[in-house]
């Protein structure tokens, strides 16, 4: 059985920096990476949905309804259909964070996983925590993965256990009597360093990052390996993946902006046409209100014409509601979601090699695919001189550089012939 756990520092390492190491079950509880929680998510969905205009605005005419003397139209008119609107999102979002949670859910649960387990995987399988490489079925312990979701490079990389272990093989016998202490350093964002020490029959084995395989790696070319959770940092927010991502953020598309734009425009529109019928109606309650004033009398708090015509102002901004679509966002979250399904069932886009269709991970932003502005590339391999020197760029389509200079230069000299030659 192996055992994984913080010895006294000052014992073993009485010069290094305690701080490097820390105590397992700090990081116990350590796991979720769901956007929402069960708490959090009413509150935090209703923040981001009233981030929208509209929205935003039958709330706003849901409270100026309550008003008795503004209000033209019963409450529930505009709360049904908000509520609607609200619930019909608030469920997507729900499915679209349920569907990222989902595929850690497998007959072991990653959650489930605990400190010196050992975990066999297996050719084109994603390694799914941070674990110390112990064996693998290529000679001397070789492990080929692929690193492109940490760092973005496509060619593999070689893992190697240490000498002790790889002779374990696929033996499980051996592997679960083997008895040994591992202790590491704390969570840190660093992909390409590693601390640790195993001590096994009273000697010490220096583990660094070539014997760690990090979560959001895939094995390649070897048909087999173990690997040992070595700390509670292999899941969660404290492995080395998400220490390196950003907080998630709410993020919004340039379809979303453009509908909050176009939303505002209507509220001016809408603002002006109240405004201009207030006028109108303080002008009209001024010169001939006044003789219906026995058949229609004012309102106690109406003390004048300009009063009225203020009130009316309101009660207009509720009479006009509709011209607010308040089913515009319900409408285009359809959209996206009946587009993120024809991303998945998309034949042209299943990469064979792999066998890996196309996942539309979240049906929020489809419309940002392809909006690329600006490609910036680097050579890849050995430089035959290790000389990098400016030559030209293309910036907005215009090229600058010595190169073009050059170009013009020749087309000078050619436009200079052509003239002597006529």
């Amino acid at each position: 059985e192996w055992f994984c756990f913080q010895e006294k520092v000052s014992d073993v390492f009485p010069r290094q920096n305690p701080a490097r190491f820390f105590i397992l079950e700090q990081y116990l509880y350590s796991r979720t990476t769901s956007r929402y929680s069960v708490l959090n998510f009413l509150p935090l969905n209703l923040f981001e949905q009233f981030q929208r205009l509209a929205n935003a605005y039958f709330l706003i005419l849901l409270f100026l309804q309550l008003i008795p003397q503004i209000s033209s139209l019963a409450w529930y008119t505009t709360v049904i259909p908000l509520m609607v609107v609200l619930s019909i999102t608030a469920v997507k979002d729900a499915i679209d964070d349920m569907v990222k949670w989902l595929p850690g859910i497998k007959e072991d649960k990653w959650m489930n996983i605990q400190v010196g387990d050992i975990i066999k995987l297996k050719n084109n399988q994603p390694v799914t925590a941070d674990m110390l490489l112990l064996s693998s079925s290529e000679p001397c312990g070789l492990t080929y993965i692929e690193t492109a979701e940490l760092d973005g490079e496509t060619n593999l990389k070689v893992k190697q256990a240490i000498s002790v272990t790889s002779d374990l093989e696929d033996n499980l016998g051996l592997l679960s009597a083997f008895d040994g202490k591992v202790r590491c350093e704390s969570p840190n964002n660093k992909l390409d360093k590693f601390t640790g020490i195993l001590t096994y029959k009273g000697k010490n084995y220096i583990l660094d990052h070539d014997k760690l395989l990090l979560r959001g790696c895939i094995i390649r070319n070897t048909d087999w390996c173990y690997g040992l959770l070595v700390s509670l940092f292999h899941l969660g927010p404290d492995t080395k993946l998400m220490q390196n991502c950003g907080k998630s953020t709410f993020k919004r598309t340039h379809m979303d902006h453009l509908l909050n734009i176009l939303v505002l425009w209507i509220f001016l529109f809408l603002g002006s046409m109240c405004f201009i019928l207030a006028i109108g109606h303080g002008i009209w309650e001024n010169k001939k209100g006044y003789y219906f004033q026995d058949f229609l009398p004012w309102k106690e708090y109406v003390s004048s014409s300009v009063v009225s015509a203020v009130l009316i102002f309101w009660s207009y901004f509720i009479i006009l509601n509709t011209m607010v679509p308040i089913s515009l966002y319900v409408s285009v979250e359809i959209i996206r979601l009946g587009n993120s399904y024809y991303i998945n069932w998309d034949r042209k886009m299943f990469y064979a090699p792999k066998n890996t269709p196309a996942q539309a991970r979240t049906t929020t932003l489809n419309e940002e695919l392809g909006q690329v502005k600006y490609v910036f590339s680097d050579k890849t391999g050995t430089l035959t001189q290790n000389i990098m020197v400016f030559n030209k760029c293309s910036i907005n389509g215009i090229f600058y550089g010595k190169g073009e200079g050059r170009r013009k230069k020749i087309r000078k000299e050619r436009k200079g012939r052509k003239e002597e030659a006529l």
